[in-house]
């Protein structure tokens, strides 16, 4: 039997919690019943964080198109959609519009995040109406961005880390990078959420050591990218400084869904011209988690599972 790490632990509380809220909300008036399997109508949306860098966003487009097909197979899913959260259409609140408009009766959301976070927990529930978050409203009134609560019933599967999917990703492109595992550190450098720091903390430990316990390399560090770090580079040149105390060589691999510039090459890419000799010292592709055949397993897997129960599952009827 797995033993379940505090991260794990602490994500499927906070899982339970979020489902716990949504079955909470029910009206005194409604009572259950099930509908037909045949009259329901079953959609997908796959929800993202969003982004200003097109290269971004046409990545988790193709995500979609390469599970799409796959998800519809069975006959049970009439649609897949993806959206972003922020910065750019079509939005959560567009792409559910769309589903009300075409009759869905459930739609399962698929967020591609990699753990737990402010946007995974409060903002994306906020946006749905499945919760009433008040942090999450002002920031979503600052950040101009739409709430929808859909006539159709929405379902959110779980997040990526309750898979190993993100340990095999990052030891593949450690190899790739790897020449010489005695003499070399792994620095993994994500995006980060303050609320859940410890979460975050705990995935970059557990992905860190996964990588060693698999390679020759003995070393392992991580750091900040995102608002954790004020978008500074100086988190990526400490992480860095700390494994080249002990190592020759750093491999630095982004822990991030999708390419983005001003991350994968201005953020740690100005930190790591910051190291002395970065050149001799630092090996790093601009890469990203995606494009990754697993992750595309997962979500259609996570999908099946979630369509199945949508189809057995009752109904509040007024």
């Amino acid at each position: 039997m797995k033993t379940l790490t505090f991260r794990k632990i602490s994500s499927l509380v906070i899982f339970l919690t979020l489902i716990n809220t949504q079955f909470s909300c029910k009206p005194e008036s409604a009572h259950s019943s099930t509908l037909p399997a045949a009259d329901k109508k079953i959609g997908v949306l796959m929800v993202n964080h969003g982004s200003r860098s097109a290269t971004w966003r046409q990545a988790l487009l193709d995500l979609e198109t390469q599970v799409k097909d796959s998800i519809r197979s069975s006959g049970l899913v009439h649609e897949t959609k993806t959206a972003f959260m922020e910065y750019t259409e079509p939005s959560i609140a567009t792409r559910l519009k769309e589903f009300d408009a075409e009759g869905f009766t459930d739609v399962i959301i698929v967020p591609i995040f990699l753990t737990v976070s402010s946007h995974s927990f409060d903002d994306i529930p906020t946006i749905i109406g499945m919760k009433e978050d008040a942090q999450s409203l002002e920031t979503l009134k600052v950040d101009n961005i739409e709430r929808y609560k859909p006539k159709a019933k929405t379902h959110i599967t779980p997040l990526l880390d309750f898979s190993d999917i993100l340990k095999k990703n990052i030891l593949r492109r450690t190899q790739t990078l790897s020449k010489n595992p005695a003499s070399e550190g792994l620095v993994l450098m994500a995006y980060g959420d303050a609320t859940y720091i410890k979460e975050w903390t705990a995935l970059l430990n557990d992905v860190g050591e996964f990588v060693q316990s698999n390679t020759g390399i003995t070393k392992h560090s991580y750091g900040w990218c995102g608002h954790v770090a004020h978008y500074n580079p100086d988190s990526t040149t400490v992480a860095i400084n700390r494994v080249l105390k002990e190592k020759e060589t750093a491999l630095v691999v982004p822990v991030l869904v999708a390419h983005d510039e001003m991350f994968q090459v201005k953020i740690i890419g100005d930190g790591i011209a910051n190291i002395k000799n970065s050149k001799e010292k630092v090996r790093y592709v601009a890469d990203a988690i995606l494009p990754d055949a697993n992750v595309e397993k997962w979500v259609i897997d996570i999908t099946r599972k979630y369509m199945d129960q949508v189809q057995n599952e009752s109904v509040l009827v007024q």
